[in-house]
């Protein structure tokens, strides 16, 4: 059994002129939902298993919020350039060949509509849009990471950040 944690990174700053994409922060909301999601995940999570994130810093700074709330080791996130330039389904495997088989759960942090698109292959049940720090579980009855394919996977749960916030 295999399980994938999707989450979109949270609130950036606008873009602007001076600022390439790649570089935008998260805004002081975009921490501050970033801290409350990942507790959200801890009630349904003993651990988010293997870290992977896109290198965008946007991405980067939730994945290591996240990283605080569990008290995981920042050293061990590992930065993928594929989940900012190129992810789709179709590259999921390069992300995946680095990931050891005896991991169950691995959590990519990325952006959209690459993990919206990518929750909806993957998946029976498909999702709707993934919003800013939104998370996606998947479940895979599989025994190996190369195995994961398109309408294969079980959606655990779906976590969205209250309106309200």
């Amino acid at each position: 059994m295999k399980k994938l944690i999707l989450i979109r990174h949270g609130k950036a700053e606008d873009p602007v002129h001076e600022i390439s994409d790649f570089e935008r922060s998260l805004t002081l909301k975009g921490k501050i939902i970033s801290r409350l999601m990942a507790q959200r995940l801890m009630e349904k999570e003993k651990s988010p298993g293997i870290i992977v994130t896109s290198p965008a810093f946007r991405a980067l700074e939730t994945a290591l919020i996240f990283a605080g709330e569990f008290v995981i080791d920042t050293e061990k996130i590992i930065l993928n350039s594929v989940l900012y330039y190129k992810m789709n389904l179709q590259n999921l495997p390069r992300v995946l060949a680095n990931i050891n088989e005896a991991t169950e759960t691995l959590t990519m942090f990325g952006h959209n509509p690459s993990f919206t698109q990518m929750a909806n292959s993957l998946s029976m049940e498909g999702c709707d849009f993934v919003p800013k720090n939104g998370i996606v579980c998947i479940s895979f009855n599989i025994n190996t990471w190369s195995e994961i394919g398109r309408n294969i996977g079980k959606m655990e749960y779906f976590l969205k950040p209250d309106k309200e916030l």
